[in-house]
C-alpha cells in the first residue's frame, strides 16, 4: 500500500498529466479546425477518459476529476483561448509541440494508474496493464472523436511499449525500496523520455 504522505506526490503528477493530454486535445482540436466546444470536448476525453475508465475500473468514487473540479473549471477556462494560443503554437513548434504533450501525459498518466491499482490491492502485473490503459485511453479517445486511427494503433514507434516498462520500472523502484516521490517522478519521465526519443529517431516496432 502507498503510504498517506504519497498522495500529494500522485496528486502533483497527475495535474501535470492533466494538463500535457488537455494541451494535445488543444492542438489536435485546432488543427480540425474546431470551435470552442469542439475543443473543450476533445480537451476533456483527453485529459480525463483514462482516468475516468481506471476509476470505473477500480471501482473508485467519485472519479477523479470529480473530485478535483478545479480540473474542469482549468480546462474550460483553457478551452476559451485554446484557438488564438494553438493557432500560434502551430506556427512556432507544428508537430513536436502536440507529440511532446502526448508523450507527457502518456508517461504521467501511466505512472499515476499503476500507482493507484497497486494502492488498492490490484496483482503486479494488472496493475500495470491497468497504468498502461490509463495511459493510452485519453488519446483513443481524441483520435475517435476527430475520425482518425488512434495513434497508440497507427505508429510504429514505441508507444504503449512505453508506458509498459515504465510502470514495470516504477514497480521496481517501489520494490527496491525508492521513496514514493522519487518512483513517481523517475518512472513518468522514464517514460516521457523514452517516448520521445523513439519518435525523434524513428523507432519502429515493425
Amino acid at each position: 500500500m502507498i503510504a498517506p504522505e504519497a498522495t500529494n506526490f500522485v496528486f502533483a503528477v497527475e495535474v501535470v498529466a492533466v494538463l500535457a493530454a488537455a494541451f494535445s486535445g488543444f492542438a489536435e482540436s485546432q488543427r480540425k479546425s474546431m470551435d470552442v466546444v469542439g475543443v473543450f470536448t476533445v480537451a476533456f476525453v483527453t485529459a480525463f477518459g483514462g482516468g475516468t475508465l481506471r476509476d470505473v475500473l477500480l471501482d473508485r468514487r467519485p472519479f477523479f476529476w470529480v473530485q478535483h473540479e478545479a480540473y474542469v473549471i482549468l480546462i474550460f477556462a483553457l478551452s476559451l483561448f485554446a484557438t488564438p494560443m494553438m493557432r500560434t503554437a502551430h506556427r512556432i513548434i507544428p508537430n513536436a509541440g502536440f507529440i511532446a504533450a502526448d508523450a507527457i501525459g502518456l508517461g504521467f498518466f501511466s505512472i499515476v494508474g499503476v500507482s493507484l491499482a497497486l494502492e488498492a490491492g490490484m496483482p503486479t502485473f494488472t496493475a500495470t496493464m491497468m497504468g498502461v490503459i490509463t495511459g493510452v485511453f485519453g488519446g483513443v479517445l481524441r483520435d475517435v472523436i476527430l475520425n482518425e486511427v488512434p495513434i497508440v494503433l497507427r505508429d510504429n514507434r514505441p508507444y504503449a511499449m512505453t508506458a509498459f516498462f515504465g510502470c514495470w520500472f516504477y514497480v521496481l523502484m517501489r520494490g527496491v525500496g525508492a521513496e514514493e516521490a522519487l518512483a513517481l517522478w523517475t518512472a513518468a519521465g522514464l517514460v516521457t523520455i523514452t517516448r520521445l526519443i523513439a519518435w525523434r529517431h524513428d523507432w519502429s516496432l515493425k
